[in-house]
C-alpha cells in the first residue's frame, strides 16, 4: 500500500485541511450549529445515548406522541425529510457546494407483500427522478425493505424452502430485477446496502446476479462491503476475479460497518466465532487495503468510499493524485452520511472530487431503526462524536457565538 503522502508538495493532511470549520459548516446557520452542539454533546455520553435510544424505541412502540421530539433532534440532523419532496431544500444546498445526493428511502424490516411492493415503487420513483436530476448521484435500497428478514436468513443458511417460500423468493427477485433494470435503462447507478452477516449471503447472491446482467458496459449495480468483517477483503478480491472471468464491471461501496455490537452479541449468545474484526486497527487496515485494491483496478472496478475516517479519505485522495487521475474520475466517489462528516465532504468537494451525501428520508416512525443505529454507532466509535463536537465548538468560537 502506498504512503498517504504524495511524492511532492506538502503532506496531504496539510493540503486537505479537514479542520477548516469555515468550509465544513458554511452551509449551517448559527441556530443549526447550536442545535448540533447540544445533540452531539448528548451523543458523546454513552450512558445517556443507551438509555435515550431505548426509551425512544419503547415510547414509539407504545404509540405515544413523541414524533415531534424525534423530528426536532435526531431526525432533523440525520434525515432530509419525511418525503422526497421535503428533501428538495437539502438536495439543493448540497448541490450548491458541488455535493451530490444519494436519496435513501430508509424504511427497513417490512413484513407484508404490500409494504415490500410500496418500497420497491418508491425506489423506482427515485431512480426515475435521478434520470433527469443530475444532483442525485445514486439510487439506493435495502434488501430488507423488499424481503422478509427471516426469508433472507433461511436463504443464507441454505435451508430447504417450502413451496410458499419459493414463490416468495421469486417475488423478491422480481422486485430487485425491476429496480436494477430501471436503473440500467435510465443510466442511474444503484447501491444495495449491506446488512447483518447472517442474511448477507442471500443479498450478495442477488446483487451478483444483477451485476452479471446489468454491469456489462458500465457499473450500474453496486454491492456494499463491510470491512469490519474479517472475510470481506478476500470477498472483494474474489468478486473482482469473478468479474474479470465473466466480463462485467464491479461496483462496490466500501464501508466499515453498522452492526458491530449486534454482530458480537449474537455470536456470543449462539456460541460461534464473531465475524467482526477484533480491533479497529484491523478494520482500518482492511479498509485501506480495499481502497488500494480498487484504485489499482479502476478499469474493472468503480468504488464509492463510504467513510467518515480522515486517514482513509486522505489515502484515497492521495492515490488519485499520485496516479495522476482526474479528481472527478467517474469510477471514484467519496460518500458520507447526511448530518455527519461535513468537514470531509465539503473539503473534498471544494477540491473537485466526486462527493455524495446519503440523505435518508421517510416517516419518523419508519426511519427510527436507522436513527437509533446512527446514535449507537457514533457512540461506539471511540472519539468520533468527540471529533464532530470539537469541530462544532471550533466553528462556534470562530463565529464568536
Amino acid at each position: 500500500m502506498i504512503d498517504i503522502f504524495p511524492k511532492t508538495g506538502a503532506p496531504l493532511a496539510a493540503q486537505y485541511n479537514f479542520s477548516n470549520t469555515e468550509i465544513a459548516f458554511k452551509h449551517k446557520s448559527d441556530s443549526d450549529l447550536r442545535r448540533m452542539y447540544w445533540l452531539f454533546k448528548a451523543m458523546n455520553n454513552k450512558a445517556l445515548t443507551r438509555v435515550g435510544t431505548s426509551l425512544v424505541s419503547l415510547l414509539m412502540k407504545l404509540r405515544l406522541p413523541i414524533d415531534g421530539i424525534v423530528k426536532a433532534t435526531l431526525f432533523k440532523q440525520f434525515c432530509g425529510g419525511e418525503t422526497d419532496a421535503e428533501c428538495d431544500a437539502t438536495i439543493q444546498t448540497l448541490a450548491q457546494s458541488g455535493i451530490g445526493t444519494i436519496l435513501d428511502y430508509s424504511v427497513e424490516g417490512e413484513h407484508t407483500e404490500a409494504g415490500f411492493d410500496a418500497t420497491a415503487n418508491t425506489v423506482l420513483s427515485n431512480i426515475h427522478r435521478a434520470t433527469t436530476d443530475n444532483r442525485i448521484s445514486f439510487a439506493v435500497f435495502k434488501t430488507t425493505g423488499l424481503a422478509r428478514f427471516e426469508l433472507l436468513e433461511k436463504l443464507s443458511s441454505k435451508n430447504t424452502l417450502t413451496a410458499d417460500e419459493e414463490a416468495e423468493v421469486a417475488r423478491v427477485k422480481e422486485r430487485v430485477e425491476r429496480i436494477c433494470r430501471a436503473a440500467f435503462e435510465g443510466g442511474v447507478s444503484v447501491m444495495v446496502d449491506a446488512e447483518e452477516s447472517w442474511i448477507q449471503d442471500a443479498i450478495d447472491a442477488l446483487v451478483l446476479d444483477m451485476m452479471r446482467r446489468y454491469n456489462r458496459e458500465r457499473p450500474i449495480v453496486f454491492n456494499t462491503i463491510q470491512l469490519y468483517r474479517k472475510d470481506r477483503l478476500a470477498f472483494l478480491k474474489s468478486l473482482f476475479e469473478q468479474a474479470e472471468r465473466e466480463g462485467f464491471h464491479l461496483g462496490v461501496k466500501l464501508v466499515r460497518g453498522a452492526y458491530m455490537e449486534k454482530e458480537r452479541e449474537r455470536a456470543k449468545s449462539l456460541g460461534y466465532s464473531s465475524p467482526i474484526q477484533e480491533t479497529k486497527a484491523e478494520t482500518d487496515k482492511d479498509y485501506n487495503a480495499a481502497i488500494d485494491f480498487c484504485i489499482a483496478h479502476l478499469d474493472r472496478i468503480s468504488v464509492c468510499a463510504g467513510t467518515h475516517n480522515e486517514q482513509s479519505s486522505l489515502l484515497l485522495a492521495g492515490l488519485v493524485e499520485t496516479r495522476a487521475l482526474p479528481k472527478n474520475h467517474p469510477h471514484v466517489f467519496f460518500s458520507q452520511l447526511y448530518g455527519m462528516g461535513d468537514h470531509i465532504s465539503y473539503t473534498l468537494a471544494a477540491r473537485g472530487f466526486n462527493v455524495a451525501k446519503y440523505v435518508p428520508y421517510g416517516a419518523v416512525r419508519f426511519v427510527l431503526p436507522y436513527l437509533i443505529r446512527r446514535a449507537e454507532e457514533n457512540t461506539s466509535l471511540s472519539g468520533y462524536v468527540s471529533r464532530e463536537l470539537r469541530l462544532i465548538m471550533d466553528e462556534l468560537k470562530r463565529r464568536k457565538l
